[in-house]
């Protein structure tokens, strides 16, 4: 049975089967149990921090219509708790949030963490639930967890047709001490290693961490006055440090080669320990940081020597500058990559890059037309440069690009329909060279609200006429609790 008629069969037989980041707010707990228990919320004109002229009040209100959580529109400002207990009240009536309502969900994180910490423990003092007896979390900690089913398969030249049934758990802990900070820890597990979802048709959702748990992410955020932010992480990646993610193009879609906002090397996604800090007005935003990759290890051979931010270890330094509207977010990046190349051994084994990114949210009511356009080129230059100009040879100049269309609501509310279309790898300039592309179509359905269901098509061209392209499918139902 050839790969995509197991694609059609294998579902029938098994059946149906979303980084936050903190922000400053004040905190005051008597009023947090007031709009919290205030029961039905009528008019977000009832709610004065944020103010009509800000792209969250403007998306708070256009995510409260489209839920049916409000009976009017708003004519007025509020504070930040009265638009936090307001989202929070519309997320009962919510199976799966588009980009500018996640945006929305963590612009108000704080908040959100401190009112459902503040239910908890009423409910704690009512009698309700279990006596922690002084051991337990924190009532500001929130818990989120994640299970991805990937049902696929990748067909090329080289054989791979069988089709795979593998796993993504996440477990995620977000705590609050103050309303203003957020401690997040995350750990995983994973078993896509066999398989090519972690190889040439890499797919953002497929990892291998060997059926054991992992502590993925740890990492603390909190703010520095009143316009900067600053993240320090024993492991932490690098866009978790950023200002602005500048693409409304899902992060967890289908092909991982399309979610880097085009840029690739420059938004590398560098993990390891590191820190950086952000200063945040209006609309715009400025980050730096850097993220040292070998930042775990002490050991003083030259071969695996590491450190933070060492002439031996593998550091990542990154500059983003952006500009955030309420439809339109437009980015600059720039990165300086040793590659842990300490002794210049390795040609281009270090880099500098540099890259462009951003998307616009249409306001229309055609079901033809996209919601968002996200779009995003980067550029990349070794410091070791060969000169020598083959069809074989990877350490010059090179290129990236992406596009991404997704239409929200497609066809169904809760629905989403996704095409992306960019580079399968750096491009380079040679004679001869195919510049290989990497496409993909989706269609996120909302089974419930805490499942949604992704069958995807997807192709990865490779260069050279000894090299067949990937082609694949995937079927991903993700479990959200």
């Amino acid at each position: 049975m050839k790969l995509f008629q197991q694609l059609l069969v294998a579902p029938a037989a098994l059946g149906l089967m979303a980084p936050v980041a903190a922000t400053a707010a004040e905190l005051n707990v008597n009023g947090v149990s007031e709009y919290s228990n205030s029961g039905e919320v009528l008019s977000v004109s009832q709610f004065s921090d944020v103010y009509p002229t800000d792209w969250a009040y403007q998306a708070l209100t256009n995510f409260a219509e489209r839920h049916g959580c409000v009976a009017s529109a708003p004519n007025g400002s509020m504070t930040r708790y009265e638009a936090a207990a307001l989202l929070n009240k519309c997320l009962d009536n919510v199976a799966q949030v588009n980009e500018e309502e996640r945006r929305l969900l963590n612009q108000f994180a704080p908040e959100l963490a401190v009112i459902k910490g503040r239910l908890a423990l009423e409910g704690i003092e009512a009698g309700v639930g279990h006596d922690h007896g002084g051991v337990g979390f924190s009532p500001t900690t929130q818990i989120h967890a994640k299970s991805i089913f990937l049902l696929g398969g990748v067909q090329s030249g080289e054989g791979d047709e069988a089709v795979t049934f593998t796993y993504h758990n996440i477990i995620e802990s977000e705590t609050s001490f103050t309303g203003r900070d957020l401690l997040l820890t995350e750990i995983e597990a994973c078993n896509s290693g066999d398989t090519p979802f972690t190889g040439a048709a890499a797919l953002e959702s497929a990892c291998d961490d060997g059926d054991t748990l992992t502590l993925a992410r740890s990492f603390y955020q909190f703010p520095v006055g009143d316009d900067f932010t600053a993240t320090l992480g024993a492991k932490i990646r690098q866009d978790q440090m950023l200002g602005v993610w500048p693409s409304a193009y899902p992060s967890d879609s289908v092909l991982d080669v399309l979610t880097y906002a085009g840029a690739n090397d420059a938004y590398n996604l560098a993990v390891g320990p590191g820190a950086g800090v952000t200063y945040a007005k209006d609309k715009f935003s400025a980050s730096f940081l850097f993220v040292s990759e070998d930042g775990a290890n002490a050991s003083s051979q030259e071969s695996t020597a590491g450190g933070v931010l060492t002439a031996q270890g593998k550091d990542t330094i990154t500059t983003q500058l952006a500009w955030a509207d309420d439809n339109f977010t437009l980015a600059a990046v720039y990165t300086v990559d040793d590659n842990g190349n300490w002794n210049d051994s390795v040609d281009g084994g270090d880099y500098t890059a540099f890259g462009i990114s951003g998307y616009y949210n249409l306001d229309n009511n055609s079901k033809w037309i996209p919601t968002s356009i996200s779009a995003g080129m980067g550029w990349k230059s070794p410091d070791k440069e060969d000169p020598t100009d083959t069809a074989t040879n990877s350490v010059e100049d090179g290129n990236t690009w992406s596009l991404g269309l997704m239409w929200n609501d497609a066809f169904d509310e809760g629905n989403n329909l996704g095409f992306g279309l960019g580079t399968a790898e750096t491009h380079r300039s040679d004679d001869g060279y195919d510049d290989p592309l990497a496409y993909e179509i989706f269609y996120q359905m909302s089974v419930s609200d805490n499942i949604t269901v992704t069958p995807a098509l997807f192709v990865v061209q490779r260069d050279g006429e000894q090299n067949d392209d990937y082609a694949g499918g995937v079927i991903k139902t993700t479990f959200s609790f």
